[in-house]
């Protein structure tokens, strides 16, 4: 009878990521992506300025001896200054302290609803797309009845109901009326999507419907969501400004970049300070998340020319002796 002796030598220590597989290929896949980023001469440009402007809009205030709500008396329509650093406006307030506390509330507000928008068009193409049918039919009606109907007239006309209440209200209906474009095109990746291999081999293997359209179709097209993602804050920035622009944002006492901007604009001939600082930041923002929303496109498409290594070209061989 053979006996079996067990081996003396020591099990080799196991990494705790090793038991899970999935966060192993996510991690990797995580690094490539942010190499893949570094690459990017432009994104790092554009993420660069808007980690400055974020600095600018929190943190700037913090050790600014000025406020928002703060008047100087002694210093009406004044150019920049050491004292005022984007200078003042004809009520004596720091044009600086304004700027930053309205870009506080734009990016906010961009943010939240181009993700909001993102998410919400993400989930409605791609239901659409996948179950066909009746659910098809309806979700496409829904989207076709708020292409066709004037979002800026409604938000202007809804937006006063809602004075005095809180400013998230406000992007709620900025994202109600700006997801429908992205959900048609989910819906038509979807249609194609959902004929490929791997999702027929999770549908006949029982996996359930939204873990399907979330865990396999949706990635599938991560790259066009995050590009799209990038598009909808800026639009949304640009879209809020616009709205408090004409009164219909952000009211007072509270500011945005669209108030500043309306506030200087009357005076900007004489004193271009109080519109071209404030709408200046307005530019660099919506330049940097373009700029990012691009390098990560190129990190998450392996396809892209500028998320590929650059080889070093071979020196040129001189000619024979």
């Amino acid at each position: 009878m053979a006996v079996q002796i067990p081996s003396i030598e020591p099990p080799l220590e196991a990494s705790p990521l090793d038991s899970v597989p999935s966060l192993r290929r996510g991690s990797g896949r995580g690094r490539l992506t942010a190499v893949r980023f570094a690459r990017n001469r432009t994104a790092l440009f554009g993420l660069f300025m808007l980690v400055l402007l974020f600095l600018m809009a929190y943190v700037s205030p913090l050790f600014y001896k000025w406020s928002y709500s703060d008047l100087d008396f002694t210093a009406f329509q004044k150019p920049p200054s050491a004292s005022h650093w984007f200078g003042t406006d004809q009520t004596g307030s720091d044009l600086f302290a304004l700027t930053a506390r309205g870009m506080q509330k734009s990016l906010v507000i961009g943010i939240l609803t181009g993700l909001i928008c993102t998410v919400v068009a993400a989930a409605v193409g791609a239901a659409a797309g996948y179950f066909g049918g009746w659910t098809d039919r309806s979700l496409m009606w829904v989207v076709d009845l708020l292409l066709v109907m004037p979002n800026f007239l409604i938000i202007a006309v809804l937006s006063p109901l809602f004075q005095g209440t809180t400013w998230l209200l406000f992007v709620v209906l900025l994202a109600a009326f700006s997801w429908m474009i992205t959900g048609r095109v989910v819906r038509s990746m979807t249609l194609t999507l959902k004929d490929r291999e791997f999702v027929k081999a999770a549908k006949y293997m029982g996996v359930p419907a939204p873990v399907i359209i979330f865990r396999h179709i949706l990635p599938s097209m991560a790259s066009m969501l995050i590009v799209d993602a990038t598009i909808q804050v800026g639009a949304a920035i640009v879209g809020e400004t616009s709205l408090s622009y004409f009164g219909f944002g952000v009211q007072a006492p509270d500011v945005s970049l669209g108030t500043v901007i309306a506030t200087g604009t009357p005076a900007a001939p004489s004193f271009p300070w109080l519109f071209y600082f404030p709408a200046g930041c307005l530019v660099l923002i919506c330049l940097s998340i373009a700029f990012i929303g691009d390098g990560l496109r190129d990190a998450l498409d392996p396809n892209s020319g500028r998320a590929k290594a650059r080889t070093p070209r071979k020196p040129k061989e001189g000619p024979a002796s």
